[in-house]
């Protein structure tokens, strides 16, 4: 990673000891924000939260991120290993149900540094967008129980649209595939391991939707699939005027009914209502708290 940097499917070559990578990230581990997280499926969240660490820098960047700052690595502060640790046990000590990783992949060597110091005693969850490499996946495999990939879009023009990365799909789906091995362990409506596989529809998307819920449902997996009806106009979305709205009811349904005359039992569906600005974490200053 650190003078060659071919850790993320963009391999942009980058020296991350001097320079930032395609992700926006050096080699320093850079950490936006992390507390606790109600708002994640109900067996993530349970009942004191997510232990949530928002990492900056992405090597995907979708055009409408809600955590827009932080994908373009425009805020956090900079840890070494030991720092990551401490925050790991102090999210333990508050309570939390797990430590939940938010878009880590870049920092996957110093991830496994940080295993190596303190293994943290409660559930640990990869929270993804899916775009990785088979190798960083398998490197931090061990030290994961819960799997929380994201699988954004199927087809190569819309990704290319909103990301600048067609092949989206073509990495995504192996990774998620095998995330989707994990074998769930759901005791008292609390997860300890398994996979959710997520899913978030789009404005005028809803067809490409359909083709990623037909595909998972290939896979056999038994897998969670959470599909997510939330999207709130952020980020940098002046050049596409589709996405200056919210999703409508009749969109989600369309994608909501194809995926329940599947006759799939182990989802998640959503509330148009969780389409709202205060689901949002505040990455600010202003207040300790993600809420």
């Amino acid at each position: 990673m650190a003078e060659n940097c071919r850790l993320c499917p963009v391999a942009c070559g980058a020296d991350r000891k001097n320079a930032r990578g395609y992700c926006g990230a050096g080699d320093k581990i850079l950490v936006a924000k992390y507390g606790l997280h109600p708002y994640e499926e109900p067996c993530i969240s349970y009942k004191n939260g997510s232990g949530t660490v928002f990492f900056g820098g992405c090597a995907l960047r979708c055009a409408f991120c809600q955590n827009f700052a932080l994908s373009r690595a425009q805020t956090g502060k900079q840890l070494g290993e030991k720092e990551l640790a401490d925050i790991f046990y102090e999210l333990e000590a508050r309570g939390a149900e797990n430590i939940n990783l938010v878009t880590a992949a870049h920092f996957v060597p110093a991830l496994v540094r940080t295993f190596k110091l303190y293994r943290p005693k409660i559930p640990v969850v990869w929270n993804t967008h899916s775009y990785e490499t088979a190798a960083a996946l398998e490197a931090i495999d061990p030290y994961i129980d819960i799997y929380l990939p994201d699988l954004k879009y199927f087809s190569p023009k819309v990704s290319a649209r909103y990301t600048g990365r067609e092949d989206y799909f073509r990495v995504a789906a192996p990774a998620v595939a095998f995330m989707a091995k994990r074998k769930a362990d759901i005791r008292g409506g609390k997860m300890y391991a398994g996979c959710i596989v997520r899913h978030l529809v789009l404005p005028l998307c809803v067809n490409d939707s359909l083709e990623l819920i037909r595909w998972f449902l290939s896979l056999h997996s038994g897998a969670y699939f959470s599909l997510m009806g939330q999207y709130t106009p952020c980020g940098d979305i002046a050049a596409f005027p589709e996405l200056q709205r919210k999703l409508t009811p009749r969109e989600y349904k369309k994608a909501e009914d194809f995926l329940l005359s599947s006759g799939y039992e182990n989802i998640f569906l959503q509330a148009l209502g969780a389409a709202n600005e205060r689901f949002i974490p505040d990455f600010s200053d202003r207040t300790d708290t993600l809420f």
